[in-house]
């Protein structure tokens, strides 16, 4: 059984994308249109060598989309998913390539995705932390233990969650996490607490922007962050849309659950080998690939 996985902010590379737009003209044509609907060429952004401007949100999100979505198509054939999950962002990478939502409706959303979550970054100041070498459970009673506001985030292998949070109970926590036998408890470099409660002004603004969106049932399961479950009811998919950005990212479980409902091979798609890289830390034991052009 085959899963494919798409990556979420932090994959990005200067000159992303490129070769996929080089290589077939039915990319060259989604490239072109992506211009079109976001207002700006950002064609010349991710084919360019400036790192600095990649990393704007408002760029950010949308090229890893459209790197992830474009893949999938230029694979062709080969892109069978018995099942599909994304990370963060690469949700919705995943339920585009699942056929759950057009390609319009995908980038107009990550990309009102990207803007809202910026606004919310200006009004409320907020950061996250990398705890390495703790277990889940740990990491949870640390953060329910702090004043403030900090919440586990992302969980992304075993020994490896991301806290997201108000920049003093970041700090408080990291110190608590290293008291508590972690290896490390570090903040990333982030421009703010996503996947927390500090995120519900951009969730509120995007809640609309979903609601609005044509969503249909996908052509396979979607392991949704908020879930960790296959879904493939198009109700409940936009429900948990729109509470992904609050939520924390269930990556361990949802890849574990993918495991146990028989999947044992994982194809990364879009750029980067960071999802590799988790899917190994979970089970050492399947094989993992990345997309290539057909």
């Amino acid at each position: 059984m085959k899963a494919f996985l798409f990556p979420g902010q932090g994959a990005q590379f200067p000159g992303m994308g490129k070769d996929l737009y080089e290589a077939s003209e039915e990319a060259k044509a989604l490239f072109h249109k992506a211009n079109d609907i976001l207002g700006f060429n950002i064609t010349e952004i991710m084919f360019g060598d400036d790192a600095e401007a990649l990393k704007q949100t408002q760029v950010t999100q949308p090229a890893i989309f459209l790197h992830s979505v474009i893949m999938s198509t230029v694979m062709g054939s080969s892109f069978t998913p018995d099942c599909v999950a994304g990370h963060s962002l690469g949700e919705f990478s995943a339920l585009v390539s699942a056929k759950a939502m057009s390609f319009e409706s995908g980038l107009k959303l990550v990309h009102q995705r990207a803007l809202a979550m910026q606004d919310a970054c200006d009004e409320v100041p907020g950061t996250m932390a990398a705890v390495l070498g703790l277990d889940d459970k740990t990491i949870e009673d640390v953060c329910a233990k702090t004043a403030g506001i900090v919440v586990a985030a992302n969980y992304n292998c075993p020994g490896q969650l991301v806290i997201s949070g108000e920049i003093e109970a970041i700090k408080l926590a990291c110190e608590a996490m290293k008291e508590a036998g972690a290896k490390r408890a570090l903040p990333l470099p982030v421009g703010g607490a996503f996947h927390s409660p500090l995120m519900e002004p951009a969730r509120t603004k995007l809640a609309t922007a979903i609601e609005n969106t044509e969503i249909k049932n996908p052509i396979c399961p979607v392991y949704q962050n908020v879930a960790a479950i296959g879904i493939t009811d198009a109700a409940t998919i936009k429900a948990n849309l729109i509470e992904q950005l609050t939520a924390p990212v269930r990556w361990t479980q949802s890849v574990q659950q993918m495991l146990e409902d028989g999947a044992n091979s994982f194809v990364e798609v879009g750029p980067g080998k960071v999802l590799q890289g988790l899917v190994k830390k979970i089970d050492r034991s399947v094989e993992t690939s990345s997309g290539a052009i057909a």
